[in-house]
């Protein structure tokens, strides 16, 4: 184990590390050491006597990260329409810490919706990985369904996908489906890999589409799903290792 940077006489056997963190029965956790799947700070570990500090390393199971600490806490809350996007509001208007009363960790939110907008807004204690995903450097795709007023022509989502100049500079969709057109409105997807403030209702009034209602559907890889307005989910350990993925954790 000499040769081996990452081995911590001290510490805990990976294997069990890896059980620990919900990745399968030791034995299986066993198998995947020895078949060189799992990596510890980036460094394959394939001898089953490694032992490791799990609150100092980065692990990964066939490429994707796992999550061991117990005390980080990650959740998905379906904001409903009228919540401001801060953990309370000196105005007085509904906030975000009503939705997350139960858990004892103290979360922020990951960015923000407006009021109007609904969907999925993530909130965790991990301050590291909440300032990864809001900052516009990593780009996590956003995905967002708008009904907009007007019958949306075949040529809008080229026009998207081409940019529209705003008065705070271009913005372009990375993928745009006209999902329905009706007497009056259309049914708008569109893929962003930014946040700037009201950037979709701005990008879709300047191409003469005012949104009516939209939706925040998925961010990154945790889509909305069943979740109702005003539900919460605490996320499990896969999907907040996806999510450190695309943060670039």
């Amino acid at each position: 184990m000499g040769d081996l940077e990452i081995h911590r006489p001290e510490g805990v056997r990976l294997q069990k590390v890896l059980a620990a963190a919900g990745v399968g029965s030791r034995r299986k956790c066993e198998v995947l050491i020895e078949r060189g799947l799992v990596k510890v700070d980036g460094e394959v570990v394939n001898q089953l006597g490694v032992r490791v500090d799990p609150d100092a390393v980065k692990i990964e199971v066939k490429g994707k990260r796992i999550v061991v600490d117990d005390n980080a806490v990650t959740v998905v809350l379906n904001k409903p329409r009228g919540v401001v996007s801060t953990m309370s509001d000196p105005q007085g208007r509904p906030a975000l810490d009503q939705f997350v009363r139960e858990y004892d960790q103290r979360l922020f939110h990951v960015g923000r919706l407006d009021a109007e907008t609904t969907g999925v807004l993530l909130l965790t204690n991990d301050g590291e990985l909440a300032n990864r995903l809001a900052h516009p450097t990593h780009g996590v795709p956003k995905v967002y369904v708008a009904k907009v007023e007007g019958q949306a022509a075949k040529g809008l989502c080229t026009r998207l996908r081409a940019g529209v100049d705003l008065e705070d500079g271009p913005v372009r969709v990375s993928d745009c489906a006209i999902l329905d057109v009706s007497k009056g409105h259309s049914l708008v997807k569109v893929e962003l890999h930014e946040g700037r403030n009201r950037i979709v209702r701005r990008m879709l009034d300047k191409v003469g589409h005012p949104v009516v209602d939209l939706v925040r559907t998925d961010f990154g890889p945790i889509s909305l799903g069943t979740l109702q307005p005003g539900e919460v989910r605490r996320l499990s350990r896969e999907e907040v290792g996806a999510l450190m993925n695309v943060a670039g954790l």
